[in-house]
């Protein structure tokens, strides 16, 4: 089955990173996960991938930053109209999921910037405004090893967000956090560059806008 999303053609967008997947599939033993996938996820816009727990969205999300290879198909990315190859594919995406690790042993001060040694910082923010921006300032000596789960989430989101990338992963965002930080979320959420491709996989429609485009991955069996 093919689904054929709406197309942005804006000028920002089109310098930008796209997925394309033909016939995409997974397959665990004799199992599909998914198949038949054909997509463009294109900047500038908001992706949900829907189902059940359990249906494959995480499995989805893996296979198109990179992770894990499909059983069939293609993927491919391209910036700008230039093809870039699958191994440097790290360089462009930000991931938070809940079974995502962080360092016990660091403090939130060092895990920040131990992260964004290896990565650029989105706007040139600085550590200090980023601890500021996730309302954390009086954690940021504080070990990870003693935060809340609800705590390690907005940290695990702060990286997303705050990291410079085209791709924006986010599985299960709204894990573990109480109302005041899933507003925090979706303020973080809807300041994401208009160029960024953004793919949200939850069975929560709170957790992405109502003009995000969905595909169903239970059409996909």
């Amino acid at each position: 089955m093919t689904q054929s999303p709406a197309t942005n053609t804006s000028s920002i967008a089109t310098q930008s990173l796209t997925i394309h997947v033909e016939n995409l599939g997974k397959r665990f033993n004799r199992e599909w996960i998914f198949r038949g996938l054909n997509y463009s996820f294109d900047p500038g816009n908001i992706y949900a991938i829907t189902g059940a727990n359990g249906s494959g969205k995480s499995t989805l999300l893996q296979v198109l930053w990179g992770q894990m290879p499909p059983s069939k198909g293609t993927l491919r990315y391209t910036h700008g109209g230039t093809e870039i190859h699958p191994e440097t594919i790290f360089n462009h995406i930000a991931i938070a999921t809940p079974y995502m690790d962080l360092i016990e042993e660091f403090t939130l001060e060092e895990q920040l910037e131990f992260h964004f040694k290896l990565k650029r910082s989105r706007n040139h923010l600085s550590i200090a405004e980023m601890i500021e921006r996730m309302y954390l300032t009086p954690a940021r000596h504080k070990y990870i090893s003693n935060f809340s789960s609800g705590m390690r989430q907005r940290v695990k989101l702060a990286l997303a967000f705050f990291t410079e990338a085209d791709l924006v992963f986010l599985d299960e965002p709204g894990t573990n956090l109480d109302h005041q930080a899933f507003d925090w979320y979706l303020k973080e959420l809807n300041a994401l560059p208009k160029h960024c491709t953004v793919i949200v996989a939850s069975n929560q429609p709170q957790e992405y806008p109502s003009t995000a485009q969905k595909i169903d991955i239970m059409m996909y069996k």
